[in-house]
């Protein structure tokens, strides 16, 4: 790829193209190949003009490097490239909205006055049907304030002031549904999935993780708790509850067993199953993600909710006082004042776009939010409920030692938990087999069917014994496992969380993980406080670990030793006492208390069930992300408030105006639709700072 730099910064560069045009596809496909590549923090192309912009970590020769070695014929860039990215979409609403307005100002220069008064004359034709079948519904509603206002101008002869009211609500329109599928294409997006490898049954009865490009139709995958399935299939075997809210929208999860048909891009909440690929990459996930959503009023916040409904109600107010005015005045021009001007264009075009700009600033943070309604719970919110591991301690932890019984190898017991732990996706799991990787210990499949046991742990048989991983409530308790050595199973190191491995009902082996706190978090805690939030963390870990890190990390509240239904019951108790409630969790054990929150938040890199469930995804790089989301959504509320106050004062304002015979309807018709399109463009900027 060769081109031309036109500008350049520090970390920033403007490079032109050298070929004559680029298709929107081009434009893709060169995106998110630069976005990929190590160094390059952020790329824009623009297709008309064939520029690239490119903001770079990394050095400038690496950036232009980069640049260089693209090619539109590389088949890894085409793969680079989401099934929908959004660009034609914008592109037609672009070209929509340009005709529009080319198209008035070519009649209106072109065509002579006769034959501009026959096209408004046609042009008004629908509306005032609109308006018609509303009042043969026996409803007040927008459309007949609209068919009301042009059918008065029509009559009195003001054709011009008919043909401005049509186009304004036309613009209007436009925006209105760019808006909402802009929406619906960025959400459906952010619900793609995030699934690299899968499991796969091999023709010997072995497991192996492969890539996800490799899996082929007709290969059979393994899907366990708290995993996602990644291709459309056939269940071959197993039995599993499948939660599928995020392609049916049902909020009870569906049992699954042979024969049953799942989705990519549905998550297994209990159980496994064997699933035979019929369709790859998820074919139609993406159509069936955006009708569910279509469907749904996810998207809308109880502002937003509130705002459709006052312009509706406040429409029979606006018909009664134009009557109630021209029988004062008897002045049919002060009377029409009132009726051009209406509040719904702006509340029912401002609310939604503030939303969606709030959402689209978010992401800049690394924050994915699944709807505005979330935004706003996090903006009344009083109380957050803070999972501790890899929440706020590091989503890696680390063993940091291994003390073993009954003469059992180090390297043995360490080789059978990496076996055992890596079926299934938890930071403390991840730890176990990047240690047993880091010293080179290979763990063939020596095990039977593993069970996992939902925030305890992992069961299963090697050689007829009973193996079970997980932690001291499960192994000891649970499965009543016996301790070989008491005296040095009284004085395990405190400083670590413990991970319990038994065989044939004997602790074998007590894996110590350093779970090490993430630096940002006391400053992150405490930024908290000062936004008005109390803070809560809630722990499956043992009593002295829990209390070393809630001291460390300055959180009002601890709890150890929770299960995942004390935490979801936890969270019901908050809501009794009148409380509005945040959860971030990882985990699996974490869904039923995200799901119970006001607002769920999941951390990027943690369990694909949690993702699923969780109303706010942010990134792990770490917590700051959350103090951006207090503040974008408080400001997402005073921006609502502003817009709220400013519509109904100024358009109040030009109807008082306009009774008074000091402004004409066509300039208050003006001057409304001119205040509605700048009420709107200001709800595309970014929101303050402070």
């Amino acid at each position: 790829m060769r081109g031309k730099i036109l500008h350049e910064s520090r970390g920033r560069m403007r490079v032109h193209l050298m070929q004559r045009r680029m298709t929107l596809e081009q434009a893709d496909m060169l995106e998110f190949w630069l976005a990929a590549q190590e160094g390059i923090r952020s790329v824009k192309v623009y297709d008309r003009t064939c520029d690239v912009v490119i903001q770079y970590s990394g050095s400038r020769s690496q950036a232009i490097s980069a640049l260089s070695a693209f090619s539109y014929t590389r088949t890894d860039a085409a793969q680079t490239v989401p099934a929908n990215s959004g660009r034609a979409l914008s592109r037609a609403f672009e070209e929509k909205l340009f005709w529009t307005v080319f198209r008035r100002a070519m009649f209106r220069t072109i065509l002579p006055v006769p034959l501009r008064r026959i096209r408004t004359i046609l042009q008004a034709i629908r509306y005032i049907l609109d308006g018609l079948r509303c009042l043969l519904k026996r409803k007040i509603e927008v459309a007949v304030l609209d068919a009301t206002a042009i059918t008065v101008s029509l009559l009195r002869g003001d054709h011009d002031t008919a043909s401005s009211v049509m186009f304004l609500l036309r613009i209007g329109e436009i925006l209105e549904e760019w808006t909402h599928k802009k929406s619906v294409d960025d959400l459906a997006r952010t619900m793609s999935l995030g699934v690299e490898k899968v499991w796969m049954l091999a023709a010997d009865g072995q497991e192996v993780l492969v890539p996800l490009t490799q899996v082929a139709i007709g290969d059979r995958i393994i899907v366990r708790t708290g995993s996602m399935i990644a291709l459309d299939g056939k269940v071959e075997s197993g039995d599993a509850m499948v939660n599928q809210a995020s392609m049916t929208g049902e909020s009870v999860p569906v049992h699954k067993d042979a024969g049953s048909y799942v989705y990519a891009g549905t998550v297994v909440e209990e159980g496994e199953c064997v699933v035979c690929v019929e369709k790859l990459a998820g074919s139609g996930r993406y159509d069936r993600i955006v009708k569910m959503i279509e469907e749904s009023e996810q998207l809308k916040s109880a502002a937003e909710s509130r705002a459709a409904h006052l312009a509706d109600r406040l429409v029979p107010y606006s018909l009664g006082g134009t009557l109630l005015t021209w029988l004062v005045t008897r002045n049919v021009t002060q009377a029409l004042s009132v009726l051009m001007v209406d509040f719904s264009c702006a509340l029912k075009l401002a609310m939604p776009i503030s939303v969606l700009s709030a959402m689209r600033e978010c992401s800049r943070y690394g924050i994915t939010v699944k709807g505005g309604r979330f935004l706003e719970a996090v903006a009344e919110a009083d109380t957050i409920v803070f999972d501790k591991t890899g929440t706020l301690t590091f989503a890696t932890p680390r063993v940091a030692q291994i003390i073993t019984f009954d003469g059992n190898e180090e390297s043995e017991m360490l080789r059978l938990a990496a076996c055992l732990e890596e079926h299934y996706p938890h930071s403390i799991a991840n730890a176990v087999v990047e240690e047993a990787a880091a010293r080179g210990l290979l763990h063939e499949e020596r095990h039977s069917k593993v069970e996992y046991v939902v925030a305890h742990g992992i069961a299963s048989s090697i050689e007829g014994q009973r193996v079970v991983i997980g932690s001291h409530h499960f192994v000891i308790e649970d499965e009543g496992c016996s301790v070989p050595d008491d005296r040095i199973f009284r004085h395990l190191p405190k400083q670590y969380s413990h991970l319990y491995l038994a065989i044939g009902g004997r602790v074998a082996a007590v894996i110590c993980i350093e779970d090490p706190l993430r630096q940002e978090a006391p400053d992150v805690v405490a930024q908290l406080h000062a936004m008005g939030l109390q803070t809560v963390m809630m722990t499956g870990d043992n009593e002295r670990t829990a209390r070393r890190v809630a001291e460390t990390v300055g959180v009002g509240e601890y709890h150890a030793g929770v299960l995942p239904e004390d935490k979801a019951g936890y969270i019901r108790q908050l809501h009794a006492q009148g409380h509005r409630v945040i959860m971030i969790g990882d985990g699996v054990n974490d869904s039923p208390a995200l799901s119970e929150a006001d607002a769920g938040i999941a951390i990027s890199t943690g369990a694909a069930i949690a993702r699923e469930i969780a109303d706010i995804t942010i990134s792990s790089e770490d917590l700051y992300a959350l103090i951006s989301l207090r503040r974008l959504s408080k400001a997402l509320m005073q921006r609502i408030g502003w817009n709220y106050r400013t519509i109904i004062g100024f358009n109040f304002g030009l109807i008082v105006l306009g009774v008074m015979g000091i402004l004409p309807p066509t300039t208050t018709a003006f001057l409304h639709n001119a205040s509605t399109l700048a009420i709107g463009l200001r709800s595309m900027t970014d929101l303050p700072k402070a």
